[in-house]
């Protein structure tokens, strides 16, 4: 009998290893699920985002660019047909000198004297005139380029919106949820 008390004074069965072995390996199962479920919703969020990236941003650039084009060769066709009509406008408007016999000269004895005398001459058209003005102004303001210069900075994402005491709040309440789910998960165990 000596060779068995040994075993009498251990308080544990040979069983209970096993059943501490099986309560850490299913504490582990459910670790590795959860792990596995988070990584695949990164995963499937990362393939998003490089759809998105590779599909819908360049369709979305070539249509804002086409849309562009668009409107540069619409305001260059108003430009020409501005700078044309006032051109034309303009020519049509302007006086031609009348042609007058050339007489040639001849010496005379006779002195020259000067004479004011009230001489005719052709009103221009104020009106016609002032509008190829206005036109060719137009034109010419179009055609400028404006370089655009920040003079304030971005109003973007969540900092801006919520500010540094939502963001403190925000702290408070995950600080909250950690405290909260260690109580739960000791009280369980």
């Amino acid at each position: 009998m000596a060779m068995f008390e040994d075993f009498d004074d251990e308080d544990e069965s040979p069983f209970a290893e096993e059943d501490d072995d099986f309560q850490e390996e299913e504490g582990n199962k459910t670790f590795i699920v959860a792990a596995s479920i988070l990584g695949g919703i990164i995963l499937l969020a990362l393939i998003c985002v490089a759809i998105y990236a590779l599909v819908f941003l360049p369709k979305q650039k070539a249509t804002s660019e086409a849309a562009g084009d668009a409107a540069v060769a619409q305001e260059t066709e108003v430009v020409l047909m501005l700078t044309e009509s006032g051109a034309e406008t303009a020519l049509a408007e302007t006086p031609l000198a009348s042609p007058s016999p050339i007489m040639p000269a001849t010496a005379t004895e006779t002195p020259v004297v000067a004479i004011a005398t009230d001489t005719p001459t052709a009103t221009p058209n104020t009106a016609a005139t002032g509008t190829v003005a206005a036109a060719l102004t137009e034109a010419s303001n179009s055609i400028q380029t404006i370089v655009p210069t920040s003079s304030a900075l971005p109003d973007g994402g969540f900092a801006d919106d919520v500010g540094i005491p939502g963001l403190m709040m925000l702290t408070l309440v995950f600080v909250a949820v950690i405290f909260f789910a260690r109580k739960l998960r000791k009280a369980s165990a």
